[in-house]
């Protein structure tokens, strides 16, 4: 099961390659830090709840030990790179090699070719030196997609407060580190984007996802504030806004649990909640048909296909009718309107200029 974007399968980053038919680099990061406790593989948490893992994991062998960030570039025109990509994840020769061949061996028919390397979220040189050797051999780099997360699950007081401080250095500090090694790239270059994969979940926060939520709200409010330092240097940003999936993904299956077991043994009253929070989300589904992630794949591609300036600050991928446009459309107001009362929207345009 999945809440949000944060596909940990490589199927999902091949539908990408194959459908984004032109020359380009494409680098997907899949690696990041091990997560802290989590299900066992079956799905099962003795700490209390069940949440059904799919059966088989994306493109065969264990589910990802997931906490990645996908960044998606393209290079500068004219670079003479054309068909060239670049699948980024940690330790792609160790540990998670399989997974790295399982990428190449799913984007065969995809044009151009596909090549590994290192990049790890949670380390400030590493993607210093994934955009390094991407500059290197692309001359440059266009899109950025952030999809850095790692699921946690529970009661919110049961969980530590270093499991938490965990959950921000994954799924909203990870991306600024990618940020400080790809802006100076996109400035110089006078263009770029960055598509932030942030989660419905944001808008309507659910039960038992609280450190999560609140981790991927700070991402949110990352994508916002960046934004306003970045456009007028011709750098666009588009959060975009998936729904619940809950088949398709290894999300649930690599989920973190609180560590703290007695805490969550003291909430008896809400425990059945706890245990049913899978039954609950699939009642999410419209007509009963699970979302299908690959709207998250088509959805990035809509989006980087589309000519600069005219991207939208956020759009949705949403299969559960989760319901993020009822509040997005009131924040886009705020925010122009904000802008306008501090007499700031130069920071809206390209040059600083309204």
């Amino acid at each position: 099961m999945a809440v949000g974007g944060e596909d940990g399968g490589e199927h999902r980053v091949a539908d990408i390659v194959r459908q984004r038919g032109v020359g380009g680099q494409l680098t997907v990061e899949l690696g990041g830090d091990e997560p802290e406790g989590g299900a066992d593989a079956g799905g099962v948490d003795h700490r209390g709840g069940r949440f059904d893992a799919d059966p088989e994991p994306a493109c065969g062998g264990d589910p990802l030990d997931y906490a990645g960030q996908e960044v998606v570039g393209f290079p500068a025109d004219g670079c003479g790179c054309a068909g060239a990509r670049v699948a980024s994840m940690r330790d792609p020769e160790g540990r998670n090699a399989g997974h790295a061949q399982a990428l190449k061996d799913t984007t065969t028919d995809a044009a151009g070719s596909l090549s590994v390397i290192e990049l790890d979220v949670l380390s400030g040189p590493s993607p210093v030196d994934a955009v390094a050797r991407i500059e290197e051999e692309a001359g440059g780099l266009d899109v950025v997609v952030h999809n850095a997360a790692h699921l946690l699950v529970g009661i919110t007081e049961a969980f530590t407060a270093k499991e938490v401080i965990h959950a921000f250095d994954v799924n909203a500090v990870g991306a600024l580190r990618v940020n400080r090694a790809v802006l100076p790239v996109m400035r110089r270059q006078q263009s770029g984007l960055l598509l932030w994969i942030g989660s419905g979940t944001t808008r309507a926060i659910p039960p038992f996802l609280g450190p999560y939520s609140a981790a991927k709200a700070a991402f949110d409010a990352f994508a916002e504030s960046t934004a306003w330092d970045i456009a007028a240097y011709g750098i666009e940003t588009t959060v975009l806004m998936p729904g619940v999936f809950t088949h398709g993904t290894a999300h649930f299956a690599n989920a973190q649990f609180p560590a703290d077991t007695a805490r969550t043994a003291e909430y008896g009253k809400i425990a059945p909640f706890l245990a049913s929070m899978g039954q609950d989300t699939e009642r999410l589904m419209v007509n009963g048909v699970p979302a299908d992630p690959q709207i998250v794949a088509d959805e990035i591609v809509r989006v980087i296909d589309l000519p600069a300036g005219q991207r939208t600050r956020r759009t949705v991928a949403d299969g559960s009718d989760y319901g993020a446009e009822i509040v997005n459309g009131a924040a886009e107001q705020l925010r122009l309107r904000l802008a306008k009362r501090m007499g700031v929207t130069g920071l809206l345009y390209r040059g600083g200029n309204a």
